[in-house]
């Protein structure tokens, strides 16, 4: 039976409350926020933090999905549920809703949040994919105040993120254009997997052309993005040949390794085959956009 080493535990009653703990205990203080991504590393003593802060009563202060000044603003502690189940974020951001509907199964989705799993930065992690697709932007918070940050910025590397020792991960961004779209492809062994890889991809066309494309991987490498593929749709014009190419530049540019979920050249192939699925997507999603 796998159990995490000895902790102290410590419940935060607010984001102030949190901050103020973290300072309190230094840098072996770990947040616990739904616990799908910290306790399993725990009990196979991947992580050993000496405190365990459990913000799970900051889902009041950090749990909702709202459109303001432009935006949609999506709180940390917004659980997967509550991701999958948004008519908000199925109308302006529909890539969520299809990542969510492979994103593991109902007790992981009821439990987990956006916030706890962005922080993990699995490379396999999907919302990270679908984050860096919609150009997201994070809002942390720490003793010198609040700061935001690009998602491509955000991963320091395979489970490292900018977030400090001393601070949160309180909301997420993104911004609502008119004529945009964006998808999720993925493929997994088996229902609720982690993916063996997905690919994530928004665009906002104007006068008929691409004003500008997102790709985003996940499960092929650390890298999720391709700047590559996606200056090569800008100012392009849709076309099955064109997402074929740009899907071809994204799957070059990613570094999967073999292992038990396929070989490397496997997964290499099967990114291109799910970026051009996800590309073709979301320009038929954004060309049929309703007005706002």
């Amino acid at each position: 039976m796998q159990v995490p080493a000895p902790f102290e535990y410590e419940r935060a009653t607010s984001v102030d409350h949190a901050l103020e703990l973290l300072t309190l205990l230094g840098p072996e203080a770990r947040l616990l926020a739904g616990g799908h991504s910290l306790l399993p590393m725990m009990k196979l003593r991947l992580a050993s933090p000496q405190y365990v802060i459990d913000i799970d009563d900051l889902a009041a202060e950090l749990g909702y999905i709202d459109a303001r000044e432009g935006e949609v603003r999506i709180g940390a502690m917004t659980r997967h549920r509550e991701l999958l189940e948004s008519e908000l974020l199925a109308a302006a951001l529909p890539i969520f809703r299809d990542a969510e509907r492979v994103i593991a199964d109902p007790l992981v989705r009821n439990r987990g949040t956006i916030g706890g799993a962005l922080c993990q930065a699995d490379p396999a992690e999907d919302l990270s994919a679908v984050c860096a697709a919609v150009d997201a932007r994070l809002l942390i918070r720490g003793p010198d105040g609040e700061r935001l940050v690009e998602m491509r910025d955000f991963y320091r590397g395979p489970y490292a993120t900018a977030v400090g020792a001393e601070e949160m991960l309180l909301e997420i961004r993104v911004v609502i254009e008119p004529g945009s779209g964006s998808a999720y492809q993925k493929v997994e062994r088996r229902v609720g997997d982690w993916a063996v890889v997905a690919a994530g991809a928004s665009v906002k066309l104007a006068g008929g052309t691409i004003e500008r494309g997102r790709i985003a991987l996940a499960a092929v490498g650390a890298e999720v993005t391709s700047a590559e593929a996606q200056e090569a749709l800008a100012g392009q014009r849709p076309s099955d040949r064109l997402f074929a190419h740009a899907a071809q530049l994204a799957a070059a540019g990613c570094s999967p390794v073999t292992d038990q979920r396929g070989t490397a050249a496997y997964k290499r192939h099967v990114a291109a085959v799910l970026t051009e699925r996800a590309l073709r997507r979301a320009v038929t999603r954004a060309l049929s956009e309703p007005p706002r």
